[in-house]
């Protein structure tokens, strides 16, 4: 392998290991040996704007998003990797390099020679094994535990993304991976914007996303705001709880749980999946002042919630507590009289 790929394979190497490592851009070369040549057996996934695949670094392995040619123009690649250096949260997928690739050959084009250009870029992640929350969705046995864990996970990611001034733009399932402790880490910058330090919002007339998870005035008429990003979290949060996109009654989806929840903790259970479709329905507002000001909110609840079964609980303990007390007064009396006597 050429001397340049040898010193970035050892920088790759130390970036798996650090997490204060920088990303840095990576030479073609050395991504076309961890994947052998970008086979077919090292696929890992396919959309609409890349193929990814994995890539053996040693006993360590690596995501490489492999994007299209829709992508190839600078105004859509560099605001992600701007995107992708600022976003480092346990929440957040680990963004480890990137390629920006370009090589004249020559070719022939109406039968005549031509020297055309080929671009190629990538962007390397850290390898998410346990696959996405798309998937963990359909599981008809998910425990209401690990749903909760998720659903607050990506609700302090996106508070992270959002104090970074990072608008998402395309948050679903698909986007949200799940490592092997069920910590989710959102994904995919492809769409996202960067705002500066004074920029709340901004339109586009490019409407670019997943049908059903855009928020109404994005759809509209191209606004770009972090609220926006709340219609989108309001829908996976439904999703989580009902296994499906449609819209269901609280009823039919405490009903739908009931049967999953350990008897002895099946009031608290409920309380926090109540809570949480009350705050899915919020965020999914069609008018974005009536949704939740911040994620940050959305984590205040969860947690003042969190509070107040502790609370509770302790309080029902020291009840239980004074009541077993006062039973034994009456056998304490009786065992003294009975020894006086």
């Amino acid at each position: 392998m050429e001397r340049r790929a040898c010193i970035a394979r050892s920088y790759l190497e130390k970036v798996l290991v650090d997490e204060a490592a920088e990303p840095k851009g990576l030479p073609l070369s050395l991504l076309e040996d961890i994947t052998n040549d970008f086979s077919h057996d090292q696929e890992i996934g396919s959309g609409g704007f890349a193929v990814v695949y994995k890539g053996i670094l040693g006993d360590k392995e690596i995501a490489m998003k492999k994007l299209s040619n829709v992508l190839m123009e600078d105004t859509e690649f560099d605001p992600e990797i701007e995107c992708l250096m600022r976003a480092k949260h346990k929440n957040v997928v680990r963004f480890l390099g990137y390629c920006d690739d370009t090589q004249r050959s020559r070719e022939t084009f109406d039968g005549k020679p031509v020297m055309a250009e080929t671009h190629q870029r990538l962007l390397c992640f850290e390898y998410i094994p346990n696959g996405s929350l798309a998937e963990y969705i359909k599981d008809a046995y998910r425990e209401w535990g690990t749903c909760y864990k998720i659903i607050k996970g990506i609700c302090v990611g996106l508070q992270y993304l959002h104090d970074s001034l990072i608008v998402h733009m395309d948050l679903k399932p698909a986007n949200i991976l799940l490592d092997n402790s069920m910590v989710p880490k959102i994904a995919d910058f492809g769409l996202s914007r960067c705002f500066g330090e004074n920029q709340s919002w901004d339109i586009t007339k490019n409407i670019l996303g997943t049908v059903g998870y855009w928020a109404p005035e994005f759809s509209g008429s191209g606004v770009i705001t972090c609220s926006a990003d709340l219609y989108s979290l309001g829908v996976i949060i439904l999703e989580i709880l009902t296994g499906h996109k449609a819209h269901e009654r609280i009823e039919h989806v405490l009903e739908s749980w009931s049967d999953r929840l350990e008897r002895s903790q099946r009031d608290t259970l409920c309380e926090q999946i109540q809570e949480c479709y009350q705050i899915a329905v919020e965020c999914r507002e069609f008018n974005p002042e009536k949704r939740p000001a911040s994620a940050r909110d959305i984590i205040n609840r969860l947690q003042e919630m969190e509070s107040m079964q502790v609370c509770t609980k302790s309080e029902s303990l020291c009840i239980s507590s004074f009541n077993s007390e006062l039973l034994l007064i009456p056998l304490r009396s009786l065992y003294l009289n009975h020894w006086c006597w």
